[in-house]
């Protein structure tokens, strides 16, 4: 152990006591490390493994395959512009050569100053409100390149409600031990889950 600070190695102790089977919290775990560091390291890999029972292949195949993790340092804002056909046909192309300009890199690249890195993406599924992009997976929609100008500069005030890059949500879910999902580890159920009625069908 030795990746996690102390406040968040309790939190994923509790994280991985919400499981039957430990290996379940491999991406929640992926999740608080990368909130932790803003990218997931080696270091975090090989705690994970530990905390889970598996090894660090293991985890680095499940991060690797995630776009949302990211393997090395970025921005304290991630765009991600859409690039596929919809915001294609829309000017995402312009929107992303604007984006370069005003940034002052290439997209795949973070700026100097360590705030913004610049993406392409595939499609953010909000084809009908193209050209459209995400801000550490928040939305903006329909964004031209004025409004990507505005973005850029609320997000270098204090005013505004995008998290830094890692952070998933501005409160910590708690789930109270009784309302724990899958308390019981699976091969000692004995009786249906509660939403099923006595002939075993869901209604």
């Amino acid at each position: 152990m030795g990746f996690f600070n102390e406040e968040n190695e309790e939190i994923a102790k509790e994280i991985v006591s919400r499981y039957p089977v430990a290996r379940s919290a491999l991406i929640p775990l992926l999740h608080l490390a990368q909130e932790q560091e803003g990218w997931v390291t080696d270091e975090a890999m090989a705690e994970i493994a530990e905390l889970v029972g598996t090894t660090s292949a293991e985890v680095l195949g499940t991060c690797s395959f995630y776009e949302m993790f990211k393997r090395h340092p970025v921005g304290k804002y991630v765009i991600n512009i859409c690039t596929t056909m919809s915001c294609a046909l829309m000017g995402a192309g312009d929107l992303m050569k604007h984006a370069e300009l005003r940034l002052g890199v290439k997209s795949g690249s973070t700026t100097a100053d360590g705030m913004f890195t610049l993406e392409g993406a595939e499609c953010q599924a909000a084809c009908t409100e193209a050209p459209c992009l995400q801000v550490n997976y928040r939305h903006q929609y329909k964004v031209t390149a004025n409004q990507f100008d505005a973005l850029v500069e609320e997000l270098g005030s204090s005013d505004h409600e995008v998290p830094e890059h890692g952070v998933l949500a501005q409160v910590r879910q708690h789930i109270p031990e009784d309302r724990f999902v899958g308390v019981v580890p699976p091969e000692d159920v004995t009786t249906a889950p509660v939403w099923l009625n006595d002939n075993g069908s869901d209604q």
